[in-house]
């Protein structure tokens, strides 16, 4: 092949006119913990700090390189294309460390010449100096962010041959590109693993090759090296089959949930992030319908586990407490003729559904002097220890259903299931009824997804060799089984000029390139079995494709929503897959067709002249049972873009009719999740938009608000003025100060008692904010402020805290003007100057902001794949996001649509099908459901008002802010003393308290210890009492400490609420969270649970009342801290040692005469409802705050970060790149 220059000029390095800088990245969490070590590397200028994090955390290798390199010559090939590897005859390298890479340059070098080094040797360009070409060219587009390959290439590709690094084999075979011959390989490196996508068969046998329990191997091998695989299990035979040696099968699904628990197992490319797997099943299998309830099912059971563990928790403790509560004998105490207060227990635990068993189990325990029992609290977190007990939350689901089932459904007829062994029909079924039940089911839970079968199969180039039955994971690559496909993704944004014109030379030609790129990595690559090695070759599938379609169309103020739109990516796509399917021709011509084309060439040139006629606008097509969308040029918005695509498609055409092709397929729509975020795309794949603003992540932690780079642009295109453009960004991103704002401003703030150093304090925090909401709290402020120069009570300052804005005398419009002032709207909704024809250009995927209501329908996510679709060799990765109020039928129709409209397969999610993220807890906690019926009623911007300040009060607790000066404590000061013993050493714990009862200081004492480790823990104590004087909170020391582990440790003796510590601090601390920030999740013991002391009083538990009194003085306790936080808040006086709380509950209970309680209802009075602990199924304020960003709601598995958006059918990570996907 002869490769020109596009891009790089001759005899110049391609980075010649790039400018590199020095960057740092290190990821943290949300509340500052480090999350990775900090890397400092070179990269180009133009990067963001997103994209550099991506390189530095995922991509550059971290280790294993030498410092002195020594060329290994080989015959034929040119010296600069000479492979890499350490020189282990120098001493320098003998003595030398190993180390990383640390310059961007490194890793475009390292995979540019792998790619140039294996297409060098075989043969793939013409001369020398095609090579050279190539290699300059690849290295100049990877650095200014033109394309990106998927992320193995990145992982793996270049380490062999630029470094010499080797690892032992892992079970990987390839195919020799000289003599076609499939061979073991013997290191892991020498042949990369470059391919995302695999599709792998599975027959009806059990222990053979190509049978389940190989099919786990080969999948694990795949996970492990961060691939993504699926397959159709329709060939397992169904539950009550025959077996040969007699009996029945257990079913398909008692597979399935074993491949379940395999993926579930394995981290895909070795990190936190869970395996990406298809799994498919043909819609007449007989297992079908528990194929289709699975996944809803699944989630039900965590629904129940959820709930039954709290059920369970309250039921038991309360049998156990009626027992040893119990002031009679201990036959007494036991029988519930004589102790009423066990029988109402047990009937309440009956009636709630606690079995018998368990109710036993607990009067054992009690008969045998067990005083508490530890039961596991679950919730509905996608991470929590629910949602790992059940199956089926390791892979996507979806059903392959044919053009007939679809007659029958209209038809309102039966179909029938077909037995595997017989092909006898074993059930025949209402096709109405199933469809039904695949519609709620997608509607519960956002699974199964849909494949259209014949819709498949009529763009399959290879249909002789068989049927496309199975994808990847994200469903954008189809075809046969035993097959892989690389990816990789060009940044539509690059090919746009400043006036809006589409570079349609650039886009071909680097079209052109990436698919030798793509066709070269499957020569070299190694495959996880040996018939995927073959077949991978036999065939040669590609998957080129774009990502930023959605900023592109913005950019140049096109609506996503539009015919323009449409036509567009139409074009676009049609381009694309005809310049690569023209140089695959190319080719071809020079290097042979790929091996079983001949065996597919009537049907593949049907295929390609089908693609070829679309691009044409025609409306007669071969072997469609549907009518696709043609290229609709008469409304495309890029001049010349249609007509050279339908030239570049004859092209092909002709000369694929000649020569043949290279490769079987050559492009799909990929999610591009984290390559997307890496080339700094405003969007991915073919997705609009999530959200106009969005929260980035600083280097070093914290985050800042940016909007969608392409709105600037988007109002120029539109003919705004730059006064006009700054003007309505303002409005959305907001201003960052309160200076000149309406409504709350310096002037009216000095009024109120602000003096110019709390409203610098203030103006601080403004840039960042969320809401305004934010900087005025009383942790912000300070107390003291808040009472002397503000004259609040500390009624107001404990109720109103995280919001003193309406205290203050602030308006609900006052408040809602001056947050769209400093904040932002978030959204174009309501800017000043933009035209209401013009806000369809910038719709998202949700609505933006806190007043935006707008958002894109999800027919507009179907039109756009169904323009996109009849240009494309595989399939569109995409899932239809429905808002959560959608219906059943609407959801089924979405399904109808897609497959009308010739969509291959789609998948919808609609907001709330998953318990991790229920929409209506999105905001709105259990505590504060009664205030939802009157704000519902309530005007919009009044609803919007009340929902930001829910989050806000959720947010405002974690940000801590105090003036940098010491707080001196009250020469007499409150606090308690703690005497315990950590494994069997006495510790004395003595705090100090303000006075406002927060925790000023600690003294520390350590009972006969040796003098070094006492007075370490006593100089331990002053440093942590210095750090609270000036401000440091307690929350951050507590986090710190807690779970740390060294000797003392073991059990713990004398505390009500810790029973064994990792060590003397992790004690320390735990008592400390517990009684100053309520933290109850470091309790062992529930405090509700009444349960006794750990050294308790033994038998004397079991006398009177009135005997506990008199020998337990009642202490007057005037500690914040000894009050556990707040227990009692409203009567500060009515404390009392723990023992004698625990006898008073049951004097409240009226043990003095047990007849009494069999005819009393308990009533609980309304302060004690809401006293009562309310356990929520819901998320954290973290992840509320996240979703009302635009973001998903579920926490990144790699940095923990509650930045994940929709991506295909993935999700990506916003902050650090990591995808659920396999791309």
């Amino acid at each position: 092949m002869r490769i020109k220059r596009h891009y790089t000029k001759p005899g110049e390095c391609p980075y010649s006119s790039i400018g590199f800088k020095k960057v740092k990245s290190e990821l943290r969490s949300l509340d500052g913990i480090k999350c990775s070590n900090k890397i400092e590397f070179s990269v180009p200028e133009n990067w963001s700090q997103v994209a550099c994090d991506i390189l530095a955390q995922k991509y550059l290798r971290k280790t294993g390189i030498s410092s002195n390199l020594k060329a290994i010559k080989e015959t034929g090939v040119p010296t600069w294309l000479y492979r890499h590897e350490a020189d282990y005859n120098d001493l320098k390298t003998k003595n030398s460390k190993m180390s990383g890479e640390t310059d961007a340059r490194k890793i475009f070098d390292r995979m540019a010449g792998c790619w140039a080094y294996w297409g060098w040797k075989g043969g793939y360009f013409t001369k020398e100096q095609d090579a050279l070409v190539f290699y300059d060219e690849i290295r100049y587009m990877l650095a200014t962010q033109i394309a990106a390959p998927n992320s193995p290439q990145w992982f793996n590709t270049g380490l062999h041959w630029a470094y010499g690094i080797t690892g032992a084999p892992q079970g990987h075979s390839f195919t020799n590109h000289k003599t076609g011959q499939v061979e073991k390989s013997k290191d892991a490196y020498e042949h990369p693993q470059p391919h995302a996508c695999f599709i792998q068969s599975v027959n009806d046998n059990l222990l053979g090759n190509d049978g389940i329990m190989s099919l786990w191997t080969k999948e694990s091998r795949l996970f492990k090296y961060g691939s993504g695989t699926g397959s159709n299990f329709s060939n397992i035979r169904a539950k009550g089959e025959p077996l040969s040696g007699g009996g029945q099968s257990s079913g398909l699904m008692s597979f399935l949930k074993v491949g379940d628990v395999s993926a579930g197992a394995i981290k895909s490319g070795g990190t936190t992030r869970r395996a990406a797997k298809m799994v498919v099943v043909d819609i007449d299998h007989p297992d079908i319908e528990d194929f289709i309830h699975w996944k809803t099912e699944e989630e039900m059971k965590v629904a129940a586990l959820v709930a039954g563990s709290k059920i369970l928790k309250t039921s038991l403790n309360a049998i156990l407490n009626s027992c040893i509560n119990c002031s009679g004998s201990d036959e007494e105490c036991f029988d519930i003729s004589e102790n009423a207060s066990l029988k109402r227990e047990i009937k309440n635990a009956r009636n709630n559904g606690v079995p018998d068993g368990a109710i036993q189990r607990v009067l054992h325990l009690a008969r045998q002097g067990i005083d508490e029992i530890e039961i596991p609290e679950l919730d509905a977190d996608w991470d929590s220890e629910a949602y790992k007990t059940v199956a089926g939350q390791n892979a996507n689901n979806s059903i392959r259903i044919p053009d007939i089932f679809f007659k029958a459904v209209e038809n309102n007829e039966t179909w029938d299931l077909i037995r595997r062994t017989d092909g006898a029909i074993a059930k025949s079924v209402s096709a109405r009824s199933l469809w039904q039940e695949i519609s709620k089911a997608a509607w519960s839970s956002a699974d199964p997804g849909i494949q259209y079968k014949d819709t498949i199969n009529a763009w399959n180039t290879c249909s002789n060799d068989g049927e496309i039955v199975a994808s990847n994971p994200c469903s954008e690559y189809m075809f046969l089984n035993d097959t892989a496909c690389n990816l990789a993704s060009l940044n539509l944004m690059k090919f746009c000029n400043q006036d809006n014109k589409f570079d349609i030379k650039s886009f071909e030609y680097t079209s052109r390139l990436w698919t030798i790129v793509l066709e070269i990595s499957v020569m070299m690559a190694q495959y996880p079995s040996k018939e995927i090695a073959k077949r991978s070759y036999q065939y040669r599938t590609l998957g080129l494709g774009y990502a930023n379609l959605g900023g592109l169309l913005m950019s140049c103020g096109i609506a996503y929503d539009s015919n323009a739109g449409r036509s567009a990516a139409a074009a676009i796509t049609a381009l694309l897959t005809g310049s690569a399917y023209l140089i695959s021709a190319e080719m071809a011509e020079s290097m042979g067709p790929f091996p079983r084309f001949k065996h597919n060439s009537e049907i593949m040139l049907r295929v390609i002249q089908n693609h070829r006629r679309a691009a044409e606008g025609r409306i007669a097509y071969e072997g469609l049972s549907y009518q696709p969308l043609p290229l609709n040029r008469s409304e495309c918005p890029f001049d010349g873009l249609c007509q050279q695509a339908v030239k570049v498609w004859r092209k092909a055409e002709k000369i694929g009719s000649l020569y043949g092709f290279r490769n079987a397929q050559v492009s799909v729509i990929a999610p591009t999740g984290t390559i997307g975020l890496l080339m700094d795309c405003d969007t991915t794949g073919i997705e609009p938009d999530f959200a106009l603003v969005k929260f980035k992540k600083l280097a070093g932690g914290g985050h800042f608000k940016i909007i969608n780079n392409s709105v600037p642009r988007a109002l120029t295109s539109l003919g705004y003025s730059k006064q006009k453009i700054k003007e309505i960004v303002s409005y959305a991103l907001g201003h960052g100060t309160l200076k000149g704002s309406n409504g709350i401003n310096h002037d009216i703030l000095k009024k109120k008692g602000f003096s110019d150093y709390e409203l610098n304090q203030i103006e601080d925090l403004l840039p960042e904010a969320f809401d305004i909401r934010y900087a005025f709290s009383r942790w912000t402020l300070g107390d003291e402020f808040c009472r002397d120069a503000l004259g609040l009570t500390d009624k107001e300052l404990r109720e109103s805290g995280s919001d003193l804005l309406p205290v203050l005398g602030f308006s609900i419009d006052d408040i809602t003007a001056a947050n769209t002032f400093c904040s932002g709207a978030m959204t174009l909704e309501g800017a000043p100057h933009l035209l209401v024809e013009h806000l369809p250009v910038f719709d998202c995927a949700t609505p933006c902001g806190v007043v935006g209501t707008r958002s894109l329908t999800h027919e507009s996510h179907i039109l756009m794949m169904a323009a996109a679709q009849p240009f494309i060799s595989g399939a569109i990765s995409k899932t239809v996001n429905m808002p959560a109020d959608s219906t059943i039928d609407e959801c089924s129709k979405v399904y109808k649509q897609a497959h009308g409209l010739g969509i291959k397969a789609i998948a919808i999610y609609r907001d709330g099908s998953k318990l991790s993220q229920p929409l209506n807890s999105a905001i709105f906690n259990q505590d504060e459901i009664d205030e939802l019926d009157e704000t519902l009623k309530k005007p919009s911007h009044e609803r919007a008002f009340t929902a930001s300040k829910r989050i806000v009060e959720k947010i405002v607790e974690k940000v801590i802010e105090k003036p940098i000066t010491r707080e001196r404590l009250p020469d007499r000061r409150t606090g308690y003393i703690q005497k315990a013993a950590v494994g069997g050493h006495k510790v004395y714990l003595h705090t100090g308290e303000f006075e406002d009862g927060s925790l000023g200081e600690i003294f520390i004492d350590m009972h006969k210890e040796g003098a070094a480790f006492r007075s370490l823990m006593n100089n331990f104590a002053i440093a942590i009492s210095i750090g609270l004087q000036y401000g440091v909170p307690l929350e951050e020391f507590v986090e710190a400490y807690t779970f740390t582990r060294f000797e003392p440790n073991g059990p713990v003796q004398g505390n009500d609420r810790i029973k064994f510590a990792n060590s003397i601090l992790d004690y320390i601390f735990r008592e400390l969270g517990i009684s100053y920030l309520g933290w109850e999740e470091l309790a062992h013991v529930d405090p509700n649970s009444g349960a006794g002391d750990q050294l308790g009083l033994g038998a004397a538990e079991r006398h009177s009342n009135e005997e506990i009194i008199e020998n337990h003085l009642t202490l007057p306790v005037y500690s914040k801290g000894f009050n556990r936080e707040g227990i009692n808040d409203d009567n500060e006086d009515n404390i009392v040692p723990f023992t004698f709380i625990k006898a008073n509950i049951t004097s409240s209970m009226g043990v003095q005469s047990e007849e009494q309680i069999l005819d009393v209802d308990i009533e609980l009075s309304d302060a004690q409802k809401l006293e009562t602990p309310i356990n929520n199924i819901g998320n954290s304020s973290d992840e509320k705050i996240s979703r009302f960003r635009g973001y998903t709601g579920d926490p990144c598995n790699e940095c923990g970060h509650f930045t994940l958006v929709r991506n295909g059918t993935c999700q990506k990570c916003d902050s650090c790149g990591s995808t659920t996907g396999c791309s």
